[in-house]
C-alpha cells in the first residue's frame, strides 16, 4: 500500500495531467475516461459511468463489516476562460481552464480511492462521486434526478472546496448556509427606435436600462434587511452598435445575478426585481421581457455533520480549523445534494493564491496531502473498523 506521501505525488501528477486538458460542463469525455479509468485500475468494487451524461462513480465496500454508505464528491469540469499561468501544465486547449481547482479535487479524491481500496479498514460503504458540470450546469442536480442517491444507497454525502486566501493545510466551514443561492437573469427592454438628434420621437430603451441598471441596486440597499445578504450584480449590457452612433436603438438589454441566503428572501427579491422592471418599463413607455433563470439553492450543512466533519479536519490539518467561517455569496451546486442527504461541504486552505475563476488562478499542490487526509480520516470518523 502505497505511503500518503506517494499517494500525494501520484496525485499531483494526476492534477497537472487533468489540468492540461480541461472539458466543459457536461462534455468532459477525456477526462471521464481518466477517472474511470483509475478507478478501474484501483480495483473499486463498481464502476458506474455516463450518469448525467459524463459523471462517473467508484463503489468501494469495507472489509471490517456491514456500516452506512457514505458519499465524497468531486467536481469534474473546468471554464471556459483563456489561462494566463504561463506554467509548464498550463492548459494545452485554447480559452479553456481550470479556473476553479477542480482539477485538484478529482486527484484528491482519486488518491483516496486508491487508499480506500487497498486498505478497505472500514465498516460500510464509500461512494466516490464525480460530478460533471458544476460550473453553472447543475449537474448534481440531474445526478440525482437520474437516481444517484437510490441506486447507490447513499446516506450521507460529503463535498470539498478549495479556497484562496485560506492557509495550506487549514480549513473552514460552518453549520447552516455555507454558501449564498445564485439566481441568473436577462431583461430586454424594447422600445422605439429612430434617429439620436430627435430622441423625442424614439422611446430610447438605452436610457430605460440605464434608469433599471441603477434601480435595482436598491433592491439590497432599500428593500432587504441588511443583516440578511443580498447582492445584485449586473455583469451585461447591450444595445446599438458602435459604427451607428447616431441611431437610437430599438431594444436594449441587461443581464446579472442576484444572490441570497434565506429562501423567503430569495423569493421576495425575484418579485421585487420583477415589478421594477415592469415599473421602468412603464414609466418609459416600452416592453419589457424577463428571462429568469433560477440557480443553485443556497448550500446548507447539517449541524450534526459539521461537528463530525470538524474532527477529521482537526486530525488532517496543519493549521486552523474554523467551524464557524463567515457564509460567502458564491454558489455551489453540491446544495442539492445536501438538500436531500444529511452532510457538510468543507473549505480547503490553497493558500496566498489568485482567486477563483481568474485567468492566473492554479490549484496549490501543497494542499494534496491535506485534502487527500481529510477524506481518508473522513471515512475513519464516519465508518470507524471497530463499530
Amino acid at each position: 500500500m502505497p505511503s500518503q506521501d506517494i499517494l500525494a505525488e501520484d496525485a499531483k501528477s494526476w492534477r497537472r495531467n487533468l489540468h492540461q486538458h480541461p472539458e466543459l460542463l457536461f462534455d468532459l469525455p477525456r477526462t471521464a475516461a481518466f477517472v474511470e479509468g483509475k478507478l478501474r485500475e484501483f480495483g473499486c468494487d463498481e464502476i458506474a459511468s455516463g450518469i448525467a451524461t459524463s459523471g462517473v462513480v467508484g463503489v468501494i465496500k469495507g472489509k471490517a463489516g456491514p456500516g452506512p454508505t457514505i458519499m465524497l464528491r468531486s467536481d469534474m469540469d473546468a471554464l471556459p476562460i483563456a489561462e494566463q499561468t504561463n506554467l509548464p501544465h498550463a492548459s494545452k486547449t485554447p480559452d479553456r481552464m481550470h479556473a476553479c481547482g477542480h482539477d485538484g479535487h478529482m486527484a484528491m479524491l482519486l488518491a483516496a480511492a486508491r487508499h480506500l481500496a487497498e486498505s478497505r479498514d472500514f465498516a460500510g460503504t464509500v461512494v466516490a462521486v464525480f460530478q460533471p458540470a458544476e460550473e453553472g450546469g447543475a449537474g448534481a442536480r440531474f445526478m440525482i434526478e437520474e437516481g444517484l442517491f437510490e441506486r447507490f444507497g447513499i446516506d450521507e454525502v460529503y463535498g470539498m472546496h478549495n479556497k484562496p486566501g485560506l492557509k495550506v493545510g487549514s480549513f473552514a466551514t460552518r453549520p447552516g448556509t455555507l454558501m449564498a443561492a445564485g439566481d441568473r437573469f436577462v431583461v430586454t427592454l424594447t422600445g422605439r427606435g429612430g434617429h439620436a438628434a430627435a430622441p423625442h420621437l424614439a422611446r430610447d430603451p438605452v436610457l430605460a436600462a440605464s434608469q433599471l441598471v441603477s434601480a435595482l441596486q436598491a433592491i439590497a440597499s432599500r428593500y432587504t434587511d441588511p443583516f440578511d445578504p443580498v447582492v445584485v450584480s449586473i455583469t451585461y449590457l447591450g444595445a446599438g452598435n458602435p459604427a451607428a452612433l447616431n441611431v437610437i436603438p430599438a431594444s436594449a438589454q441587461i443581464g446579472g445575478t442576484i444572490r441570497t441566503i434565506a429562501p423567503a428572501t430569495r423569493k421576495a427579491v425575484e418579485e421585487r426585481f420583477r415589478s421594477m422592471v415592469r415599473a421602468t418599463a412603464q414609466l418609459c413607455e416600452m416592453e419589457a421581457s424577463i428571462d429568469w433563470r433560477p440557480g443553485y439553492p443556497a448550500a446548507v450543512n447539517d449541524a450534526a455533520m459539521v461537528k463530525e466533519v470538524a474532527v477529521a479536519a482537526t486530525r488532517a490539518a496543519a493549521g486552523d480549523i474554523d467551524t464557524d467561517c463567515p457564509c460567502v455569496m458564491g454558489s455551489e451546486d453540491f446544495a442539492y445534494m445536501l438538500e436531500k442527504r444529511p452532510g457538510a461541504i468543507v473549505w480547503l486552505g490553497n493558500g496566498d493564491t489568485p482567486d477563483l475563476h481568474h485567468p492566473s488562478y492554479d490549484f496549490n499542490d501543497t494542499a494534496l496531502p491535506y485534502g487527500i487526509r481529510y477524506w481518508l480520516e473522513l471515512v475513519k470518523q464516519r465508518l470507524p473498523a471497530g463499530s
